[in-house]
C-alpha cells in the first residue's frame, strides 16, 4: 500500500482514477488545482504524485517544476498531451512516468506499482552519509552525529548537492545554477549567507571549518573529517 496524491482538475477522471487506486489497496488523497495541490504534497510528502497537465490555475509543466524544487516524489504525468518533444521536456523536468489519456485504472495502478518498485530498489541509495553527516533525501532531514538539525529548503538543497560531490571543489556558479535554477549572476552574496547558516547548524565556523570548505576563487567543498 502507498499513499498517491492525485492531481486531475476533471472531477469524472479524478473519481475514477482514485477510486481504481483505492481499490488496489492505496491510500489516494485529491486536488483539483495546482496551487493548493502543492501545499498538500508538501504537508502529506505521499509516496508517489499523479499529476495531469491541464489544470485552471496553473499549467502541470509549471507545478511539475515547484514540486521538483522542494521534493524528490515521483510523478506520473498523466494527460492527453502525447507528443513525443512534450514526453521528452517533461521527462528532462523531473517526471519519472508518463501515461497518456484516456488510461484505464488498471494501467494507471500498474504504472504506480512499477514507480513504486524502481523508487524502493533506489531507495537504499536515498540517504547521503559524510562522516557524521546524514542526509535523508526522501525526508528532506539531516542529522549530525545523531541530531537532527533543521534547514530551510535552500539550505538543504545546498548541502545535499555539496554531499552528492563530496571532495569536490564545486564552483560558485555551479551551485547557484543547481540548487536556484537560474543564471550566477554574481549571487555571492546569496551563497555565503547559506554557507554561514550551515555552518553555524554544522557546528562549525568559516576560520575552523570541518564539513564545508572555502576555496578562495574557486569554490565549495564538503569533506568528511574523519577521513
Amino acid at each position: 500500500m502507498a499513499s498517491v496524491f492525485l492531481v486531475e482538475d476533471d472531477h469524472h477522471i479524478r473519481e475514477l482514477a482514485a477510486r481504481a487506486l483505492a481499490d488496489a489497496g492505496h491510500v489516494v488523497r485529491t486536488e483539483g488545482a495546482a496551487m493548493p495541490a502543492l501545499q498538500a504534497i508538501i504537508d502529506s510528502a505521499p509516496d508517489v504524485v499523479v499529476l495531469d497537465l491541464g489544470l485552471p490555475d496553473v499549467d502541470g509543466s509549471d507545478l511539475l517544476r515547484m514540486i521538483r524544487a522542494v521534493s524528490d516524489v515521483p510523478v506520473i504525468i498523466a494527460t492527453a498531451r502525447d507528443e513525443e518533444s512534450e514526453i521528452v521536456r517533461l521527462l528532462d523536468s523531473g517526471a519519472d512516468e508518463y501515461v497518456v489519456k484516456p488510461y484505464s485504472g488498471l494501467e494507471l495502478e500498474a504504472r504506480v506499482r512499477a514507480l513504486l518498485r524502481r523508487s524502493q530498489s533506489a531507495g537504499q541509495t536515498r540517504n547521503l552519509v559524510v562522516g557524521g553527516l546524514v542526509i535523508d533525501l526522501r525526508s528532506r532531514r539531516v542529522s549530525i552525529d545523531g541530531v537532527d538539525i533543521t534547514c530551510n529548503r535552500k539550505e538543504f538543497d545546498v548541502l545535499a548537492y555539496l554531499a552528492a560531490n563530496v571532495g569536490t571543489v564545486v564552483p560558485r556558479e555551479e551551485l547557484f545554477a543547481q540548487v536556484w535554477r537560474e543564471p550566477y549572476g554574481g549571487a555571492d552574496k546569496t551563497i555565503d549567507v547559506h554557507i554561514s547558516w550551515l555552518r553555524r547548524k554544522l557546528g562549525e565556523t568559516a576560520a575552523a571549518p570541518r564539513y564545508i570548505h572555502t576555496v578562495r576563487g574557486v569554490g565549495i567543498q564538503l569533506i568528511d573529517p574523519t577521513a
